[in-house]
């Protein structure tokens, strides 16, 4: 895909899956390693690895 943001991704991910982005909305992502909350800002490369998973709450 080419996207050059998280949120590019997410959103061309919609177009291919309606109704994936509000899935994702609530999980945390990994971006080459490094795990994020809230990623809609970062930036992505063509080779970069992206990771969804649940978001981790502590108490």
């Amino acid at each position: 895909m080419d996207c050059d943001s998280y949120r590019s991704l997410v959103r061309e991910l919609d177009k291919r899956w309606p109704g994936i982005e509000d899935v994702l909305a609530k999980t945390a992502v990994a971006i080459n390693g490094q795990i994020y909350q809230d990623a809609w800002l970062e930036t992505i490369a063509p080779s970069s690895e992206v990771f969804f998973m649940h978001r981790i709450e502590g108490g």
